[in-house]
């Protein structure tokens, strides 16, 4: 088969630009909402340690229930020392422990060793914590802004990282767990910013135990597409954050900003079935803006 150069040019400008147009709509109607995928996804709903209200981890998790959400998401500092109150507490209960949020020290693309080395054994101690509450996995930030001294961002930083997370992601997968990228908006993390570097760096390490997430607050800065962001990622997306899109609060406490519909398709087409947990603060009571929260992102996962 002969190759036309200028008509292959031709139609993918054109299919290009009937993107750009389109953006997420034209994405919709090429995928179609029918897809096969979609029978298997399922809006698990997690909540870190600090939505829920309640004076106590126990009365915590008794609103989770009440309100049906399935998953609990610790800090990881100090983890260790509160296992026996998270075991105990999770016992008999419909929650289960998503992932572990962050909680190591230092951070791995330091120029300086013993920071980089700080980062891999706290890790470490996180990723066994991990495997002991059977989470998903455990979320890292490869390195914040102005955290110095770090490498710069080259082609030989990205292949030092890769090295690393291949080694990380060997430790979680012997510990049943994962290490999960998170990308961040310019203002917090440079480095790493969209899902589908994210997602790169995880095809190209090839590691079952390195995963990466999105978060629909910082993906409000850096996608052009939700959905496209959470398909790039295909079968590398681990989690997923939610808070509403101006203030990082409550969802639906931003009004018509918080739109996660077209996220959530997205999640519906690959077949998400894992979770999508809230990382924000609340401006009204909680007892009442949480579960008007709940009520809209299950409203906008069926209008998906």
């Amino acid at each position: 088969m002969t190759l036309d150069r200028r008509k292959f040019i031709q139609t993918t400008l054109a299919g290009s630009a009937a993107f750009a147009v389109g953006g997420c709509n034209s994405l919709a109607s090429a995928k179609g909402k029918d897809n096969a995928s979609a029978t298997k996804a399922k809006l698990n709903i997690s909540f870190q340690e600090g939505i829920a209200p309640g004076n106590n981890l126990k009365e915590k998790f008794d609103f989770m229930e009440k309100h049906g959400v399935v998953g609990f998401e610790p800090h990881g500092g100090g983890i260790r020392n509160r296992m026996p109150e998270f075991k105990d507490t999770l016992k008999g209960r419909n929650i289960k422990v998503s992932v572990i949020c962050a909680g190591f020290e230092g951070f791995i693309l330091s120029t300086d060793p013993a920071i980089r080395k700080k980062c891999r054994d706290t890790m470490e101690v996180l990723m066994i914590a991990a495997g002991e509450l059977e989470a998903e996995g455990v979320i890292i930030v490869p390195a914040f802004n102005g955290q110095q001294p770090a490498m710069p961002h080259t082609q030989e930083t990205r292949d030092f990282l890769c090295k690393q997370f291949d080694e990380m992601g060997t430790f979680a997968h012997q510990h049943g767990t994962t290490v999960i990228f998170e990308p961040l908006n310019r203002k917090e993390a440079f480095f790493l910013r969209q899902v589908a570097d994210a997602a790169s760096i995880c095809r190209d390490i090839n590691n079952p135990g390195v995963k990466c997430m999105g978060d629909f607050w910082h993906m409000t800065w850096e996608e052009n597409c939700d959905m496209a962001a959470f398909l790039s990622a295909g079968e590398h997306l681990q989690h997923v954050h939610v808070a509403s899109r101006k203030r990082r609060s409550m969802p639906g406490e931003d009004g018509e900003a918080d739109n996660y519909v077209q996220g959530f398709r997205g999640l519906k087409m690959m077949g998400y079935d894992k979770y999508v947990s809230f990382e924000c603060g609340a401006q009204g009571d909680r007892n009442i803006v949480v579960p008007a929260a709940l009520e809209l992102l299950r409203k906008q996962w069926k209008e998906a």
